[in-house]
């Protein structure tokens, strides 16, 4: 039997390859930092890691993991409910729930789970959920496992959104869900227009802060510090694998009751192991850091408007981005697997992004700032860019 589904693979693969849209995985063999050594010997600058904080090889993270590696040991070979809970998790769920301004926490192995399995345990067929058309992958898949009647909102527009609550408004529960920050554009969902529209039509709001916990906000607690509405959201998502360290782990912190029954009926946190422990003490120091100062968000932050301004200067297309996120438009999937490969000769590391990770059409390099990143490696990228850019004739 495999012998006519590998003809028909095949096939496949070679067309994906012809078209030029083939994805490699490059190889790197040092720790994740601004700075990357890859298996070919060459050192490149990292400029598409989530790593918007820098912690991802921070010392004061490796250390408290190692400390938990020494006192609970390597891994929990256990879900949560059974014997897979410490002290340590108990503890970073508490930290979270402080950080956020919520009432408490529930860790999952990714974020991905957190989002895939928070819908079935609380909707049914006569509620609603009123989504974001360009919400993230685990979103769309925790909503189609759910039998909730789902309606959608072109991104951001709260005009679309206001006639798909009307359109809702039979159900019996209605939540809006969205990304605080989309990953491909940038953009920061406008959380203060969604409150006032979520009181009007008695809708609870659910926020996925992958990409703002950590960078948007004075602190980094996302888009409800940015909007100054911290506390008002139901329910909030989020990742430890990106701004929080970058290892893994997710969570989703909110209501008190939802919480409560997450842990009762959620498959993906009653079904999966517990997060080992070096990862839970990771975070817990992690958010003890971050309570302590500002100093990465702010470093951050000008590091973020300071390459966007030189971008734009030099006559890219970027994408408008209150995020560390900058999107350089390229349009055509072919060219950005080229500018991706030629930048990697200028030491540079991207990748370009093309259907289906984004529409037809719309194809980019997605650039994204940490705060590990010093004044001459924005300076490097930029004159990069600019190089290449201009060698492709997409700049002047």
């Amino acid at each position: 039997m495999y012998g006519k589904i590998k003809e028909h693979l095949q096939k496949k693969l070679q067309s994906i390859r012809e078209a030029g849209l083939y994805k490699n995985e490059r190889l790197i063999i040092s720790p994740q930092d601004a700075v990357i050594r890859l298996s070919t010997g060459k050192e490149a600058l990292n400029f598409c890691a989530n790593n918007y904080l820098g912690l991802s090889n921070h010392p004061a993270l490796i250390q408290a993991a190692t400390e938990a590696l020494q006192s609970h040991g390597y891994g929990m070979s256990s879900v949560r409910f059974i014997c897979g809970t410490t002290d340590l998790h108990k503890t970073l769920e508490q930290k979270i729930a402080d950080f956020f301004g919520t009432e408490d926490t529930i860790l999952y192995a990714a974020c991905f789970d957190a989002n895939g399995g928070i819908f079935e345990p609380l909707f049914t067929e006569e509620d609603a959920i009123i989504s974001d058309s360009l919400n993230h992958a685990s979103i769309i898949d925790g909503v189609r496992l759910c039998k909730a009647k789902r309606f959608r909102y072109n991104n951001a527009d709260m005009q679309d959104l206001e006639a798909q609550l009307i359109l809702a408004k039979d159900a019996r529960f209605k939540i809006i869900v969205t990304d605080g920050v989309f990953s491909m554009d940038g953009n920061v969902a406008p959380l203060d227009q969604i409150n006032i529209l979520a009181k009007k039509y008695d809708a609870l709001i659910m926020v996925d802060e992958c990409h703002s916990a950590g960078v948007v906000g004075d602190t980094g607690r996302g888009v409800t510090e940015l909007f100054n509405i911290r506390g008002e959201v139901d329910i909030i998502t989020g990742t430890l694998g990106k701004a929080f360290g970058g290892a893994l782990g997710g969570f989703t912190t909110g209501r008190k009751e939802v919480i409560e029954l997450l842990r009762q009926r959620s498959r993906p946190y009653l079904f999966s192991n517990s997060l080992p422990p070096a990862v839970v003490n990771a975070g817990i120091k992690m958010f003890a850091m971050m309570a302590e100062t500002s100093e990465l968000q702010d470093k951050l932050h000008q590091n973020t408007r300071y390459f966007m301004s030189e971008m734009l200067a030099a006559g890219f297309d970027i994408k408008p981005s209150k995020s560390a996120i900058c999107a350089v438009m390229l349009y055509d999937a072919k060219l950005s697997q080229d500018f991706a490969a030629r930048l990697l000769d200028e030491g540079i590391f991207v990748i370009g992004f093309y259907y289906p990770v984004v529409a037809q059409g719309q194809a980019r390099i997605r650039v994204q700032l940490s705060a590990a990143h010093t004044h001459a490696h924005l300076e490097k990228a930029v004159a990069a860019f600019t190089k290449v850019g201009k060698s492709l004739a997409i700049i002047k």
